[in-house]
């Protein structure tokens, strides 16, 4: 498992250091433009909507616009995929590829970076088809092909991607070469959430940093379609577009009312106490999901009694690889679950409680505060006695 803010350290000391260079291409475009001496002509809509987009990204603090890496030689490897088959880098010439740097048991921001791939290369259609998908391990202690190929297959990537592996030499000279940071502490992953954007003839374009924020995925495939476009023949259009505004999270001080499964919907916010059990189907990769989600049910009875809050799980429907995840996942159990199961589809909600992990709990007061919150699954007496706090 990857650890509790993995990327803070590290996406803020390469935010400084690429935002560095993007207040100095900004400084010199305004130089440029300050010495003509002939007025500009008039922006088309498209042109103007561009820039508006390009303002609304600027100002979101949860989204990396990318930065400018000179389109210099990318670098070169020979790794194995999810498959076992050999791959190299130079093989997808010709191509369009989005390479991105994940930890193959990782609950925190690797499945939103995947997520963000996957969307992205659909934005583009047909055009689609001419752009490849590739990730590299970023977990030294889970490199082995059967390793790629369960976090493929808990995210619906098998045939999306290929997802790649080696030797701990091979993947220490990858990562070395494309200055990711790549380290073990107290036992869990702390690795640089880079994504590449390498062109046709294997340069690199742009540089991404994927922030731990739910509600952005869209917003980052986006991001990343546009300058797959822009690289592509004929810059294809994409199937749709949204604003890059930044989009607030739901705090748990104000109501927030999502859908349940099976049917209805439910509201959380002040009034009173809850215990809030963030979750994705996906974490049947690192745990034993089933096992865990009938094992709070001794919680919720004692929560019913009256004598804790009460507990909601909420599906983290915005990393999840098909909207309907949840749904099916909680069908096939074989009994309900003995507390309300609610959905997140946009991520808003993650993102005002603060989510950071999967599973991640959170417990509220009936003012709205946050008053606790953990990763990780815990034992039923340790949630009993923190949501005593309540």
């Amino acid at each position: 498992m990857t650890a509790v803010g993995e990327n803070t350290g590290v996406v803020s000391r390469w935010k400084r250091r690429l935002l560095g260079s993007a207040v100095l291409a900004g400084l010199l475009a305004v130089a440029v433009a300050a010495c003509g001496t002939s007025p500009a002509p008039a922006a088309s809509p498209a042109a103007r909507q561009a820039g508006a987009q390009a303002r609304a990204a600027a100002g979101n603090p949860d989204l990396d616009p990318g930065s400018s890496l000179g389109a210099q030689l990318a670098p070169g490897f020979r790794l194995v995929n999810q498959f076992g088959q050999p791959m190299s880098l130079s093989q997808f010439r010709g191509k369009v590829v989005i390479l991105a740097f994940a930890d193959s048991q990782c609950t925190t921001v690797c499945p939103l970076t995947t997520l963000s791939m996957t969307e992205a290369r659909a934005l583009l259609g047909a055009a689609g088809d001419n752009v490849q998908l590739l990730g590299i391990d970023a977990n030294p202690a889970a490199r082995s092909v059967a390793d790629v190929m369960s976090y493929s297959r808990a995210h619906s990537m098998v045939n999306q991607w290929d997802f790649l592996t080696g030797s701990p030499a091979q993947l220490r000279a990858v990562w070395k070469a494309y200055h990711i940071f790549v380290q073990i502490q107290a036992g869990q992953i702390d690795h640089t959430p880079a994504l590449y954007v390498i062109d046709q003839r294997g340069r690199e374009r742009k540089i991404y940093l994927t922030s731990m924020a739910y509600a952005i995925v869209g917003q980052e495939a986006q991001v990343l379609a546009q300058e797959a476009a822009s690289l592509l023949p004929g810059h294809p259009r994409l199937a749709s577009q949204e604003s890059l505004a930044h989009i607030g999270g739901l705090s748990p001080a104000s109501p927030a009312t999502l859908p349940a499964i099976p049917s209805g919907s439910l509201t959380l916010g002040p009034g009173r106490p809850h215990l809030v059990l963030f979750f994705a189907t996906w974490l049947t990769e690192t745990s034993d999901l089933r096992a865990q989600l009938f094992a709070l049910s001794r919680y919720a009875r004692a929560a019913r009694r009256g004598e804790l809050p009460q507990l909601t799980a909420v599906d983290e429907a915005a990393s999840e690889p098909s909207s309907g995840a949840a749904r099916t996942y909680l069908a096939h159990l074989g009994r309900p679950l003995a507390y309300p199961v609610a959905v997140d589809a946009a991520g808003r909600l993650a993102d005002g409680y603060g989510v950071a992990d999967q599973p991640w709990f959170v417990l509220t007061s009936a003012t709205g505060k946050i008053i606790w919150k953990r990763d990780g699954w815990l034992p039923v007496s340790a949630l009993e006695a923190a949501a005593r706090k309540a």
